[in-house]
């Protein structure tokens, strides 16, 4: 593996700790389990947009795909106002415990850190700013800005193109198996962040760094980011 001058996190659910989502899911009256499940098929049904050529927004995918998992719930409240409340929870997540010391540490060894997520960058930039870890990154990345959503290449070149670098200079860090496995066809390193311990699926393409929280990931990387310049 060949020592990355950028950084490029991805968001939901890498550093942002989407748990407290399934209590607003129960606060309307309709089961936790539903929370994993809406963001999954969010994310399905972004992709296969993205496989057909076509685009959407997250917070347009999201809303709709609120509506449909809700459907015949017995709610607890109108079921408009239950999709807004879901969907306002994104504005008062935090990163996970891991997050902040593991990205200062990260900075503080060289490496040029900056976002890329599939969701907006403003909500990038809340997540990180109620977090006070804002100033460690260089840029905030959105694909609204790109071609096509991650996984797609033309996202991970458009993250390579802003921070004028080339791919290979890249590693992406994400707890998606799918985003490593795009960024890794695109050219860039990846390093798997695995919180639960859980199984590589052996279809995607593996990662070359594999570590437990983001100190870890800091830890593993100690001496790799010595060289690069600090802007």
């Amino acid at each position: 593996m060949s020592a990355p001058s950028v950084i490029v996190f991805d968001v939901n659910e890498t550093l942002s700790d989407m748990a407290p989502l399934a209590g607003r899911f129960e606060a309307i009256g309709a089961p936790r389990h539903l929370a994993p499940l809406w963001f999954s098929h969010l994310l399905r049904d972004g992709f296969a947009l993205t496989a057909a050529g076509d685009r959407a927004g997250f917070a347009e995918i999201g809303t709709a795909m609120l509506h449909e998992v809700l459907h015949g719930l017995p709610l607890t409240t109108d079921r408009e106002q239950g999709v807004r409340y879901v969907m306002e929870g994104f504005g008062q997540l935090l990163v996970h415990p891991d997050v902040p010391p593991g990205v200062r540490a990260l900075r503080a060894r060289g490496f040029r850190l900056v976002t890329l997520s599939n969701g907006a960058a403003e909500v990038a930039r809340g997540l990180l700013d109620r977090s006070g870890i804002t100033p460690e990154f260089e840029q905030l990345l959105s694909v609204e800005d790109a071609a096509a959503w991650k996984p797609a290449r033309s996202a991970y070149e458009y993250a390579a193109g802003q921070c004028g670098v080339q791919p290979e200079e890249m590693m992406l860090v994400a707890v998606h198996p799918w985003d490593i496995h795009g960024a890794a066809r695109a050219g860039l390193g990846t390093g798997w962040i695995n919180r639960d311990g859980g199984r590589w699926p052996g279809y995607f393409h593996a990662p070359e760094v594999t570590a437990g929280s983001m100190e870890e990931l800091a830890e593993a990387l100690r001496g790799a980011g010595d060289h690069p310049h600090r802007p």
